[in-house]
């Protein structure tokens, strides 16, 4: 090889290396979070994660990947939320009382009976608008180096059962299962039922085997999850609009840049709007489905007193969280 070749060779390898170089640097730059939560297939919550990754990756020009892991992959409720906490997840989705463990005041945006309806719950827990969100988060980063960067509506939540339920009295001494938090208890105790927390992913067995005789769910949920087969009756209690909070943490957020932050903020808004707009459409589909599968719903109509529900259950919100009374007058004020 003369003199003259091997300086075109020469010159080709110096290239290749700093072509290399430079992909490499661009794979590092790229910021890859791994987002997790319980959601089954088809459920909304599912359709959320999949829609706000799928968005942020195309408005980011690949500058970030959200990895979902959906169905606890990634553990159940209480292993989500440590990940986070630790890093070892970036972020995740579930009710605000999961993160109670962190900072109890945050299951106060799942209090029963303390929104009017979906749109209210979404604007109550808006942590761009809502100062009562804001001041827990500011609390939340400080105590377990997390913040809530989003929202969205699962569905309002209602009560199914092997028997037909009219008011707390007919739940009394009867185990039913609750999210594994202490508000789930609070409400189901308030109910009159023994609150039996189940994770989600046992949640079908623990029916089956009659370790409890009942749960409380959206009705995607209940049909995703085919509660259909285990359970004969949906109480339309209406006892709690399920809005999720999106979770991230601290340190991980901030090391994003400002501009792609703002990106996924808004991104996980505008989907989170969607999110009212599913539950409108899937209702009526849902209750069709599961009356198709031979369960009998329950109304105001036929007896179901949910004054009765809400008296018992708010009392006993008092009770167990004294605390909260101002941020709760706080949230029933939002417009």
């Amino acid at each position: 090889m003369n003199l003259h070749s091997r300086r075109i060779v020469g010159l080709a390898a110096i290239a290749a290396i700093a072509t290399l170089g430079f992909a490499t640097s661009a794979a590092q730059a790229q910021i890859k979070l791994r987002y997790a939560h319980v959601g089954v297939a088809n459920a909304p919550q599912t359709l959320y994660a999949d829609e706000v990754a799928k968005l942020v990756k195309e408005r980011t020009a690949g500058r970030v990947e959200i990895q979902v892991f959906a169905n606890s992959q990634l553990g159940g409720v209480g292993e989500m939320v440590d990940g986070v906490k630790s890093g070892a997840v970036a972020m995740g989705h579930h009710d605000f009382a999961s993160l109670g463990k962190i900072l109890p005041t945050t299951a106060v945006f799942n209090t029963p009976f303390a929104y009017r309806d979906a749109e209210h719950a979404l604007r109550a827990t808006d942590p761009r608008t809502s100062a009562a969100l804001q001041a827990v988060n500011k609390d939340l980063v400080a105590a377990g180096g997390m913040r809530i960067v989003g929202n969205l509506f699962q569905g309002t939540r209602h009560l199914t059962s092997k028997e037909r339920v009219l008011a707390p009295k007919d739940m009394a001494g009867k185990k039913y299962r609750g999210v594994p938090v202490k508000l789930w208890s609070t409400m189901l105790t308030g109910m009159g039922a023994v609150a039996t927390p189940v994770e989600v992913s046992e949640l079908a067995t623990a029916l089956a085997t009659g370790l409890v005789v009942g749960q409380e769910n959206p009705l995607p949920n209940i049909f995703n999850l085919k509660l259909y087969e285990v359970q004969k009756f949906v109480m339309l209690t209406g006892h709690m609009q399920s809005v999720l909070s999106v979770f991230v943490n601290e340190r991980i957020w901030q090391g994003i840049p400002a501009g792609d932050r703002k990106i996924i903020e808004d991104t996980m808004m505008e989907v989170s709007a969607k999110t009212l707009a599913w539950d409108r459409e899937t209702f009526a589909k849902y209750r069709k489905d599961l009356e198709a599968k031979g369960m009998t719903f329950v109304e105001a109509k036929d007896g179901l007193d949910l004054e009765a529900f809400r008296k018992a259950v708010l009392a006993q919100v008092d009770k167990d969280f004294p605390d909260w009374k101002p941020l709760i007058a706080q949230i029933q004020a939002v417009k």
